[in-house]
């Protein structure tokens, strides 16, 4: 089944046009219009096993629903990488044990899932399957202040919804990379040494060394006391780098998550690590909202390392350096 016809099918409405505009990980994207005049933004896995690349070179990618764009001007990084190296690990590298099957229906879970809380800060899924995923399209444009300061508020107010363990219900993915999604109601920082730090570790290690995979496990090894005062778990979106808010004149959507219950600073961390634009203000109009707990800043690193980490086994040695220097920062805090 082509395209049209399997989004007319998944849909139950006709394609009025299609229009392909580039290439992300595995998927393929789409603008599509369907007959009753809805415009919808389409992703669909590619059947091609060497195409499980990053964005492919001379697509006609341009902004959507699913911008792989660096953030825009005003953007402020914290942390051990920069907006220039998002921008790079983004354009293309081989991934080590890269899957497809189950990522579209996972990232239509997490985006119901981050709906259920009730705050409107993720598009609605019209409708997904194995192999695509449709959402509205949404137009975009250059952050301001306010919508800033708003996203800080709605991020706050959805993490604030809480949920009852750490983890999901369904199967993880970052990328194509699986995510150990186990549920547990214990520690947070058990959870995160065990289910972030410690897979990535594995794949890692020989990109690291010796050296630097042991530097890596003294953090695990102290991960009770690194990972500061106890908090709830909170419904976070789990890859909130900058490349998936859409901005518009007055508000952000959130698409494309990893999302979980976890800590409430991964989110924020991970905002800081790329460069997000007016990112002081996003975080201040957070802590007015929800104040950050004691010690947070000294933080950012360690919920940085596992982003990092993903990097690693992405793209290479290019990640390593910035890897060992999250992990030294967060032993250090």
């Amino acid at each position: 089944m082509d395209v049209s016809a399997h989004l007319a099918h998944l849909t139950g409405v006709p394609t009025a046009r299609l229009r392909h505009f580039g290439h992300r990980h595995a998927w393929n994207l789409y603008q599509a219009e369907l007959s009753d005049g809805r415009d919808v933004f389409v992703k669909v896995a590619d059947t091609n096993p060497d195409s499980v690349t990053g964005t492919r070179a001379g697509s006609d990618v341009e902004t959507s629903l699913d911008s792989v764009s660096a953030a825009t001007d005003g953007s402020e990084s914290e942390g051990i990488a920069s907006g220039d190296a998002a921008s790079d690990a983004m354009s293309g590298g081989s991934k080590p044990g890269a899957i497809t099957t189950g990522v579209l229906e996972a990232e239509a879970a997490g985006l119901h899932w981050l709906a259920d809380s009730g705050i409107d800060i993720v598009p609605p899924v019209l409708a997904a399957d194995s192999t695509m995923l449709v959402l509205p399209w949404l137009s975009t444009e250059s952050a301001t202040a306010d919508a800033a300061e708003k996203l800080g508020r709605d991020l706050a107010a959805l993490h604030a919804t809480g949920v009852s363990s750490y983890g999901a219900s369904w199967p993880g993915f970052i990328a194509t990379l699986p995510l150990d999604n186990t549920i547990t109601t214990g520690e947070w920082g058990s959870w995160y040494a065990d289910y972030r730090l410690a897979p990535y570790l594995r794949t890692a290690a020989p990109i690291l060394g010796r050296d630097g995979t042991r530097l890596i496990e003294r953090v695990m090894d102290r991960i009770d006391h690194l990972a500061g005062p106890p908090e709830p778990p909170s419904r976070i979106h789990g890859d909130l780098w900058s490349g998936n808010i859409l901005w518009s004149a007055d508000r952000a959507m959130l698409i494309d998550p990893a999302a979980h219950g976890g800590h409430r600073e991964t989110d924020l961390a991970m905002l800081a690590l790329f460069g997000a634009p007016h990112l002081d203000r996003i975080r201040a109009a957070y802590d007015e909202a929800t104040p950050l707990g004691s010690g947070w800043r000294q933080r950012i690193p360690l919920h940085q390392l596992h982003p990092l980490l993903v990097h690693v086994v992405l793209f290479g040695d290019s990640y390593r350096g910035m890897a060992l220097s999250a992990a030294a920062a967060a032993l250090s805090g």
